[in-house]
């Protein structure tokens, strides 16, 4: 039994299969941090300036709508080939880690904050009248009615994001991006080994159920009873 075991899994390298794991750790908590830092601001802004609320900004609503439709909607596999200058400029090279979280970032963040935007308009206007009426500042209103009652929402956005930026970083590794993405290609595919790519697809499998149950908790813990 444990010899025909062995023969199953005899491509497996577990040492290149952790550095792999930790690649793709480190690529999606760098860009899912980069994402929400710029997708949260870009979210708010978007449901700020959107009709009817409080900072009403037409032309620029359509404005930053048009910019998020656009990267939305464009592949992320063509986002990596097309970024790779500016990737190379900004981090100096287009491979590894270093390489993959630039693309990473600007791929998922319009999607983040579209998912923001989603969040803050479910929430009751009713609180923002409210809070208007007690003399509080629009800024006062976004920072302590707006978002803790959306809270959940954005959250729950955070969950789904991170799950895209697993997918995400699976396929930057047709451009050499490293992490268990890259292995299943160079590996799993190329070289038609089926064990390295079942192993590489359970992993990323396993991460993406731990990222759903921590993020349903955590909904489920801020959310109002």
């Amino acid at each position: 039994m444990d010899a025909s075991f062995a023969s199953l899994i005899q491509n497996i390298d577990w040492y290149e299969i952790w550095l792999a794991t930790l690649d793709t750790l480190m690529m999606l908590g760098g860009s899912l941090l980069f994402t929400v830092l710029l997708g949260l601001p870009l979210g708010v802004l978007l449901f700020l300036t959107s009709p009817r609320q409080l900072f009403e900004q037409r032309g620029l609503y359509a404005l930053l709508s048009l910019v998020v439709n656009v990267l939305r909607s464009l592949p992320f596999i063509i986002l990596l080939i097309v970024m790779i200058p500016f990737t190379v400029l900004l981090t100096g090279t287009s491979l590894g880690v270093a390489g993959a979280i630039p693309p990473l970032v600007v791929g998922a963040t319009p999607f983040f904050a579209r998912l923001v935007e989603t969040a803050l308009r479910e929430v009751d206007r009713g609180i923002i009248e409210a809070t208007q009426a007690m003399g509080a500042t629009p800024w006062q209103i976004v920072l302590n009615a707006l978002l803790p009652e959306a809270r959940p929402g954005i959250l729950a956005a955070t969950t789904v994001t991170a799950i895209t930026l697993v997918s995400y970083t699976a396929m930057a590794g047709v451009v050499g991006a490293g992490g268990l993405g890259d292995l299943a290609i160079r590996f799993g595919y190329q070289r038609f080994q089926t064990d390295v790519m079942v192993v590489t697809v359970v992993l990323l499998l396993v991460l993406v159920q731990v990222l759903q149950t921590l993020g349903d908790r955590l909904v489920v813990h801020f959310s109002r009873k």
